[in-house]
């Protein structure tokens, strides 16, 4: 059994010192080339290191303009783009070493630009399903791309720098196609998600449990009331391109009602337990004050 026996090929698009970047279309066809058939893809990000190998075998690919380097460790290949075919070559390497197949890439999850992105957070503000997060440094990053539900570009639909990438939508530039000017004007139109709910979004609900109690006090017609939340509902669809299955786990004002008890009610009972136990304790003594 070799040492590259059941691990994964890594293939490096390589656009650095020595090499031709490529342009924005041939490096989204060979990206989403080499993910669509199963290949796990780095590009590098200039300023920033690409993580070890770990004896798993390497390919690096771009368009070399020095020739072919000598690679020093076994285990990793170049390959000029200007001479062979990207899927070919890295179907060629994963035989020679011995790498084994992957299944096709995950169809929905969303990637960040960090060449783009500027940190405010408001995909993180935005998403309902926990997908992203901070790091250590304080950098949103995405943490939970299995959370994300498949055809909803929406964080997508709010970043104001059209910074999140979802590479299986339909259109650009959320696809990862060129930003142009009114892409970015676009979008920011959507950036203050304060606005986009309706300003205070809390107060409103507020005011909104108010007036809706009083309504449906004398009014209560449940037939109405699930119209109406398909027409707020079928507007946020619109404004936002999120799915219907999406939208349909959306909790309702009663669902948010029943939260907030439920949550009442652990607190007290926590703090309740604690005074208990707080008052079951015996004074400290004279020794245990160090006097």
């Amino acid at each position: 059994m070799s040492r590259t026996d059941g691990t994964n090929l890594r293939v490096i698009l390589y656009e650095g010192p020595g090499s031709t970047p490529l342009d924005d279309g041939a490096r989204y066809q060979v990206l989403s080339t080499l993910l669509d058939n199963g290949f796990e893809v780095t590009l590098p990000v200039a300023g920033q290191e690409v993580a070890p190998a770990d004896d798993a075998p390497v390919l690096v690919l771009g368009l070399l303009t020095d020739g072919l380097p000598a690679a020093n460790d076994p285990h990793v290949h170049f390959r000029n783009l200007a001479e062979v075919d990207a899927l070919a070559a890295a179907r060629s390497v994963r035989e020679t070493t011995g790498a084994r197949a992957l299944e096709a890439w995950k169809p929905w999850f969303p990637v960040i630009d960090y060449d783009r992105c500027t940190n405010c957070m408001q995909c993180l503000t935005f998403c309902l399903f926990d997908v992203y997060g901070v790091d250590d440094a304080r950098r949103i990053t995405v943490q939970n791309q299995d959370n994300c539900k498949t055809d909803c570009p929406a964080c997508s639909r709010v970043c104001p720098e059209v910074a999140i990438l979802f590479p299986k939508y339909g259109k650009g530039p959320i696809n990862g196609d060129v930003v142009r000017e009114q892409d970015v004007q676009r979008e920011a139109m959507k950036v203050d998600i304060s606005t986009l709910l309706g300003g205070d979004l809390y107060g409103s609900l507020r005011t909104r449990q108010k007036t809706a109690r009083q309504r449906f006090s004398t009014e209560r017609d449940e037939s109405k009331a699930l119209l109406e939340r398909k027409r707020c509902l079928g507007k946020l669809k619109k404004d936002l391109d999120i799915p219907d299955e999406v939208l349909m786990t959306l909790p309702s004002a009663e669902d948010i009602e029943a939260r907030a008890a439920r949550a009442k009610a652990k607190l007290a009972e926590r703090q309740a337990r604690s005074r208990t136990v707080t008052d079951a304790r015996p004074a400290p003594s004279d020794t245990e004050w160090g006097i």
